[in-house]
């Protein structure tokens, strides 16, 4: 039997948790338009290494987070991008656009509209193709 310490068992319950599960990302997020990060202009710690941050059109304090645990099990997944927005949306990707995000293909989706307006968000925005739109 393999023996763990506190923090190795804590790592691997945590993947294991998040594997099959949506998750509901709270951060602190700057204001303002757009970027090069998630929260347009302050770039926060991802939740864990290898993480996949999305960048937010029109961001006023959103932030849209991957886990790694989400992308290496390739699933449907559904995040809120709330942050210090002050609101939520949610963005749905399926299973093909969590994939093509893991390979490090670019992808786009949008957001669920609320209090009149919803944001685009592009994951691997950095890739030098068109991006796959959901």
């Amino acid at each position: 039997m393999r023996k763990l310490n506190r923090r190795q068992f804590t790592q691997e319950a945590s993947l294991a948790f998040l594997a099959g599960v949506s998750v509901t990302v709270s951060a602190c997020g700057g204001g303002g338009g757009g970027g090069g990060s998630p929260t347009g202009g302050t770039t926060t710690t991802p939740p864990t290494a290898g993480s996949e941050a999305g960048q937010i059109s029109s961001n006023h304090g959103h932030e849209a987070w991957i886990t790694a645990a989400q992308l290496q099990a390739g699933g449907a997944i559904q995040i809120d991008i709330a942050a210090n927005a002050g609101h939520s949306h949610i963005v749905a990707l399926p299973a093909q656009a969590v994939q093509e995000i893991r390979d490090g293909k670019p992808v786009q989706k949008d957001s669920s509209t609320t209090t009149g307006h919803m944001h685009t968000v592009t994951f691997n925005a950095e890739a030098p193709e068109e991006p796959s739109r959901y």
